[in-house]
C-alpha cells in the first residue's frame, strides 16, 4: 500500500516516530487500529444505550419530571 501524505502529516509522523522510537509505518498502523477499536466501542455503547432506554425509558422520564 502507498500512503500519500502532505507536509503536515510528514512532520507529525516523523515527530511521533522519533518520540516513540518506532517507525513511521508503526505509527500509522497503531493509529488505524486504535480508530478501529474506538469505532467498535462507540457502536457497542450506542446499542447498549438503546436497549437500556427501551427498558428504563419510562422510569427515566418520570424521574426527570419530578
Amino acid at each position: 500500500m502507498t500512503l500519500r501524505t502532505d507536509d503536515e502529516l510528514e512532520r507529525a509522523l516523523t515527530a511521533l516516530a522519533e518520540a516513540e522510537g518506532t517507525s513511521r509505518q508503526e505509527i500509522v498502523r497503531r493509529a488505524v487500529l486504535e480508530r478501529y477499536e474506538r469505532s467498535g466501542h462507540a457502536a457497542r455503547v450506542q446499542a447498549s444505550s438503546g436497549r437500556l432506554i427501551e427498558k428504563w425509558g419510562d422510569v427515566l422520564d418520570r424521574l426527570g419530571t419530578v
